[in-house]
């Protein structure tokens, strides 16, 4: 019959960060995200939304009285 091999191979004496070496961490920490300028878009369109919502019911009560 057939036998069967087997190898180990060991294991490194440091032990690697998975993570990256201190100092990759470090400039990529040092890196900061651009702050956003200018208006947000999403608020002024759900701020004329709601006033057209408004406007809208207004009228409606007007027309109906």
């Amino acid at each position: 019959m057939g036998g069967l091999s087997v190898t180990v191979i060991a294991m490194s004496e440091t032990p690697q960060d998975p993570s990256g070496t201190t100092h990759q961490f470090q400039n990529f920490a040092a890196q900061a995200t651009p702050d956003k300028s200018g208006p947000n878009v999403a608020l002024i369109v759900g701020a004329l939304v709601v006033l057209a919502i408004v406007a809208v019911a207004a009228v409606a009560i007007v027309m109906a009285v």
